[in-house]
């Protein structure tokens, strides 16, 4: 591109963002009109056109730069927020990031209207550089919403997967002075964490001198599973608590010696129930005959 193609293009930016100046509020009336906007800004149509004109503000600032292509322009860092509550609220109400940034390119139309008229009197190429300013200021707009949009799903995401975690990793006080961790599905890096997390704060919160980890549910352990395990007991005892493994099925067994793990300092029980027996027992809790309901603490 030659410099005078830059210069030319320089120039139809610049009087882009003056023009959306000069017609900020009639562009605003019709901006407060459109799904995008209308559908946000629920609480009376004059908060919808002051978005708007925020809007326009940030385009104005970003053309009048003669960054029309630029999704990091300053201008637009004023609006992001506003950008990512709107594309939030039509997120939620089921549209894709693609639909969300078709309602921005609809708002092109109007824009063009408006600019084709601020600049009737002005010859057909500088009408022809100004409008295609224009359209590439919006297609950038477009992709800033997209951007956004797609980033607060991304951490949305994020949220619900950690929220679902601890759902799966709850912490269960059995006893006074014992709590256990009932782990079902496949122990990864991200849940290890949780649970280490969600054991070492109910320690606290319990005062509790043991705590269980039920592998009953865990389908199979490998080395990084077993060393997972390995720190959440050390991590307990740093807290002052005694760690159980239980639900150390056969085959686990066989495979914890297969791989040639050493689980030599963790105390290891075969079901939740022999664990727990280890907990009551260390605590001096007595244990007395009844009937065929089981046994009672005496």
């Amino acid at each position: 591109m030659s410099e005078q193609q830059i210069g030319d293009e320089w120039s139809s930016a610049g009087q882009v963002g003056q023009a959306l100046r000069h017609r900020r509020e009639q562009i605003a009336q019709r901006w407060a009109d459109t799904p995008l906007f209308r559908t946000v800004f629920t609480v009376s149509r004059d908060e919808a056109v002051e978005a708007c004109k925020a809007v326009l503000d940030a385009l104005a600032e970003v053309a009048e730069a003669g960054r029309v292509e630029d999704v990091d322009a300053p201008g637009f860092f004023v609006v992001r927020e506003q950008l990512a509550r709107m594309s939030a609220s039509r997120a939620r109400t089921g549209l894709s990031p693609a639909q969300i940034a078709g309602e921005v390119a609809a708002l092109r139309s109007s824009a063009v209207e408006h600019l084709t008229a601020e600049f009737e009197q002005e010859p057909a190429a500088v009408v022809h550089g100004a409008l295609l300013a224009l359209t590439m200021l919006m297609g950038t707009l477009r992709l800033v919403v997209m951007e956004t949009a797609l980033s607060d799903g991304a951490e949305l995401i994020n949220r619900q997967r950690q929220q679902l975690l601890e759902v799966a990793t709850p912490v269960i006080k059995l006893w006074d002075g014992v709590v256990a961790v009932p782990l079902i599905g496949t122990l990864d890096s991200a849940r290890s964490q949780v649970v280490m997390e969600s054991l070492l704060e109910a320690i606290v919160a319990q005062q509790a001198q043991y705590a269980i980890l039920d592998i009953t549910g865990v389908p199979t352990v490998d080395s990084l599973v077993a060393q997972h395990l390995m720190k959440t007991v050390a991590a307990a005892r740093l807290m002052g608590a005694e760690c159980v493994v239980s639900g150390v099925r056969p085959a686990i067994a066989q495979t914890i010696v297969q791989l040639g793990l050493d689980l030599g300092g963790v105390v290891t029980r075969a079901t939740l129930a022999d664990a727990l027996a280890f907990a009551l027992r260390g605590l001096g809790v007595g244990f007395g005959p009844t009937s065929h309901q089981g046994v009672v603490a005496r």
